[in-house]
């Protein structure tokens, strides 16, 4: 294997990292409320606006961006889930899903109106050079992201099966009446949710701004790439969208690699399409 294929399959697992953060969240809402998301792309654009914003008005990088755009995002996600999330659950699926889509176009077209249409970008400096480990040239900015990404998505799924919070989060997922009956409230957990998820997506806005344009579409796109990551895992499964991400991210540097950048999408969504057919759950996902 030449050292050029095995850097895109490195670069692939970095980015894929990336996918798995965002997406993780939307299959923590899915799991949780049976809630589908069509915010959640725009969700990660917004986070790498904050980026944008804390580098042009003070200069700082991703030390200071990601954490700002984790707590201000995680904060959007509270306000959005009393706001509207708690009284469309009450109604039908489709009161969810354009729900959801709304809030989607309102965030989109708010940052359009504020930032205009160009499209911006980082400098490729920001957080350092292009690292040369064994022949293999890695940039620091994906670097970081994706090491980043795969020890918070590795942190949700801890917090989900080894500490109280997760038990709590997990028992209202499972029957939110009987986990009220034992003194948690559904409401409080399905808010601490939305915070997790929403500041995930901010974080991995705020790292992947490093190295990808900031344009107030971009979430259409990571949307979509969410989607097929949580479904290729598997809804309500974690791990599921860690692998998911991984094997997306992989499949899209060989795609563009070996066919061509143009190609990449088609040849994802395709595999995507045919592993479904025979396996419409995903990878971890729950017959």
């Amino acid at each position: 294997m030449s050292i050029v294929l095995v850097q895109v399959i490195v670069g692939g697992l970095l980015l894929g990292a990336v996918y798995a953060l965002f997406s993780s969240g939307l299959t923590l809402v899915w799991g949780m409320m049976n809630v589908v998301n069509f915010a959640h792309g725009d969700f990660v654009m917004l986070g790498m606006y904050v980026a944008y914003v804390v580098y042009t008005l003070l200069g700082g990088g991703p030390l200071a961006g990601a954490p700002l755009a984790t707590l201000l995002l995680a904060t959007l996600g509270i306000a959005v889930y009393f706001g509207l999330i708690r009284d469309v659950m009450k109604g039908p699926m489709l009161a969810q899903i354009l729900g959801t889509f709304g809030l989607a176009l309102l965030l989109r077209y708010s940052v359009f109106w504020w930032f205009g249409a160009n499209f911006l970008s980082l400098p490729g400096d920001l957080v350092g050079g292009t690292f040369d480990v064994l022949g293999i040239r890695i940039e620091a900015s994906r670097l970081l992201a994706g090491i980043v990404a795969l020890l918070v998505t590795l942190g949700l799924h801890l917090l989900l099966t080894r500490t109280t919070l997760g038990s709590r989060m997990l028992a209202v997922a499972e029957d939110s009446t009987a986990a009220q009956l034992m003194g948690i409230r559904p409401d409080s957990m399905q808010a601490i949710a939305w915070a997790i998820a929403a500041g995930a997506t901010g974080l991995a806005g705020a790292l992947i701004a490093t190295f990808f344009y900031v344009v107030p579409t971009v979430g259409e796109t990571l949307g979509i790439v969410a989607f097929v990551t949580v479904s290729l895992g598997g809804f309500g499964s974690v791990p599921g969208a860690l692998v998911a991400g991984l094997l997306i991210g992989v499949i899209e540097s060989l795609s563009g690699y070996l066919i061509g950048a143009v190609y990449k999408d088609m040849v994802v969504y395709a595999l995507f399409l045919g592993f479904l057919w025979f396996r419409p759950q995903g990878l971890m996902g729950k017959t």
